[in-house]
This record gives C-alpha cells, sequence and structure tokens, in this order.
C-alpha cells in the first residue's frame, strides 16, 4: 500500500457563519427602518423597537463570538493531538 501525501488545493477561506450573522444584521436594520413608528402611534413604539433592533443584533453578536471561541479551541485541541 502506498502513501501518497494529498495537498489540498488553495481556496479562499469564506467564513459562512459570520456572513449569515451580517445578513441577519442587515435584514434586522431594515425591518427596523420599514416597521419605524409614524407619529401618530404611541411614543413608547420607539424605543421599543430600537431596544428590539439592538438585543436582536447583540445576540447574533454574542453567538459568532462563541463560534470564534469554539473555532479557537478547535484549532488548539487539532495542534495538541498532532503534537502527541
Amino acid at each position: 500500500m502506498r502513501h501518497e501525501t494529498v495537498t489540498p488545493e488553495p481556496s479562499l477561506h469564506v467564513d459562512w457563519k459570520g456572513l449569515g450573522y451580517v445578513v441577519s444584521i442587515v435584514s434586522v436594520l431594515l425591518l427596523g427602518a420599514i416597521a419605524w413608528p409614524s407619529e401618530t402611534e404611541p411614543r413608547w413604539h420607539v424605543p421599543v423597537l430600537v431596544l428590539g433592533v439592538l438585543t436582536s443584533i447583540t445576540g447574533m453578536a454574542m453567538r459568532y463570538r462563541a463560534h470564534i471561541l469554539q473555532q479557537r479551541e478547535l484549532t488548539r485541541t487539532k495542534a495538541e493531538a498532532r503534537r502527541n
């Protein structure tokens, strides 16, 4: 049985999860813009809408941060496994 080294073809690394979060953030901003209350609506609608947009974006940022930390841990674990 022959052992050959396989070299993967160079490719652009696209962080699809990060890109998905960016698209979601843009979506939230667009939906917030279209839902902006008119002058005839109660005044409390504005802060509630802004809070909803901000909490949604914060949640996405937190999930992406968790993803980054998980990827770092996987990289660290793989490197440690190669050393042993």
